[in-house]
């Protein structure tokens, strides 16, 4: 994996991440939606990874199950605005926009970057592609906060 800064707030979200890719130290769900994931950069702000879709993540037809899309989304924009601000932070508002679906065991490309601040607000916006060709699966884009 390539890092750009070195400061507590990265290393954390990487340390995070790597024990979460583990299933060690988080929720169930964490552990089952996270499972496997590969990071292939990380920086302030800004989180690259690859994912092979499990089987445990599929819906009736053998696609990547939209919730847990949902959830993978919401949880690499936390540690994205972790990297950013240094505190692991609540959505406030996630919209996800789905534009194709993924079998299992496709990989995907998913980016996740920090694209605005206010106060304690802060808005990271999360793609995920099919590797390979770049297709557009889903488009998450959530604003969390440290205090409501």
């Amino acid at each position: 994996m390539r890092m750009k800064e070195d400061d507590d707030a990265l290393q954390a979200s990487i340390k995070m991440l790597e024990r979460t890719s583990k299933g060690v130290e988080c929720s169930e769900l964490e552990a089952i939606t996270f499972q496997g994931i590969q990071a292939v950069e990380l920086r302030t702000g800004f989180l690259r990874c690859y994912f092979v879709i499990p089987i445990h993540a599929a819906d009736q037809d053998g696609n990547w199950h939209a919730g847990a899309i949902a959830t993978l989304i919401d949880g690499l924009g936390a540690l994205t605005v972790n990297s950013f601000t240094g505190k692991f932070k609540a959505s406030v508002d996630l919209t996800i926009s789905l534009y194709s679906s993924a079998k299992i065991q496709e990989e995907v490309e998913i980016e996740a970057k920090v694209v605005g601040s206010r106060g304690k607000l802060t808005s990271v916006l999360v793609e995920v592609k099919r590797k390979g060709n770049g297709e557009l699966i889903a488009l998450g884009k959530n604003w969390m906060t440290s205090k409501l």
